[in-house]
């Protein structure tokens, strides 16, 4: 199974402590992919979906809340691979009424576009709005691949305001129209991280923060290999740089020509072409620092730069 679908079979069995939580969820779900019948002095609630999560969830909700029994349809589509739908719906006018009513849907007789500020106002009504929302019309990707949660509504002021929502828990949520739809969604892990915290998928959380902490072994680990690599090619450039030079006054004027303390730094050069500044130190007697190794090999540089000058040989010019 899919992690969005694991964070969802989660959340799905979440139950807020108090009824107001729970009218928050059922605001949220209804809010989010539900569709209000409202004609001839009656209404009626209908939710249709394929997720089996969201309408045992939303079926359980309502009669655990109103004690109302939806009916139930199932429906296979047979033009797509057998697919199963299930429609949820409250027929009766004064349960619908009651629902709607309770969750701020319905004012004055009018059905409101908006959620009803008074259901979210306490904290624990928010998490549980936004574990609805999730649950409804939510999806998150695989952390292994990338972050990325997002919220797909046809209404734009009610994407606004479930950003708003996101907002009040500090969580940097953008929105972005994608076709017909408003796109609510988070990119960092961090965040993601926090919203599945307050929607009360702790075992989502735990999977989620052992991948972002392998990410960044993984991160940390690949950051000191390159910079190791980058190192090591800059020794071994200078090493060869360094080995042409030696060679060059060896053809010119031999080795022994040279200082005793340049002469020993150069032959060693010659004898261990890989080895570092500070391993070759450690190979004279007595040793010498990395500093003073890099002043010799810079001392027998320049004296190859001046025989150079002085034989005007292009040939074993350095590239620079």
């Amino acid at each position: 199974m899919s992690f969005s679908y694991n964070v969802k079979k989660e959340i799905a069995q979440r139950f807020g402590n108090a009824r107001h939580c729970n009218i928050a969820e059922i605001a949220a779900i209804i809010n989010m992919c539900a569709y209000i019948g409202h004609f001839a002095q009656k209404i009626c609630i209908k939710l249709q979906t394929e997720n089996t999560l969201l309408a045992r969830k939303y079926f359980t909700l309502m009669k655990k809340t109103f004690k109302i029994v939806c009916n139930v349809t199932v429906r296979k589509n047979q033009v797509y691979h057998g697919t199963i739908t299930y429609v949820l719906t409250v027929t009766d006018t004064a349960d619908a009424e009651k629902v709607l009513t309770a969750t701020g849907i319905l004012q004055y007789k009018q059905i409101c576009n908006q959620c009803y500020m008074p259901v979210i106002h306490s904290i624990c009504c928010r998490r549980a709005y936004i574990r609805g929302a999730f649950l409804a019309a939510g999806s998150i990707n695989d952390p292994q691949k990338n972050y990325h949660l997002e919220f797909v509504h046809g209404d734009a002021k009610q994407a606004e305001q479930l950003q708003y929502l996101l907002h009040t828990f500090h969580l940097d949520a953008k929105m972005v129209q994608r076709k017909e739809y408003f796109v609510v969604y988070l990119k960092e892990g961090e965040q993601i991280s926090d919203i599945l915290n307050i929607m009360q998928a702790h075992i989502s959380l735990l999977d989620m923060e052992n991948v972002r902490v392998l990410k960044e072994v993984r991160n940390s680990v690949n950051r000191k290999v390159n910079c190791e690599t980058a190192n090591l090619n800059k020794t071994v450039a200078a090493a060869i740089t360094q080995i042409e030079d030696i060679q060059y006054i060896q053809y010119q004027k031999g080795l022994e020509n040279l200082p005793e303390a340049l002469y020993m730094t150069a032959e060693l050069r010659l004898q261990y072409p890989e080895a570092s500044l500070k391993e070759l130190g450690l190979l004279m007697t007595p040793p010498v620092g990395k500093s003073g190794v890099n002043h010799r090999l810079k001392k027998i540089s320049s004296i190859a730069e001046e025989l150079r000058k002085d034989k005007g040989d292009f040939a074993w010019q350095k590239k620079r």
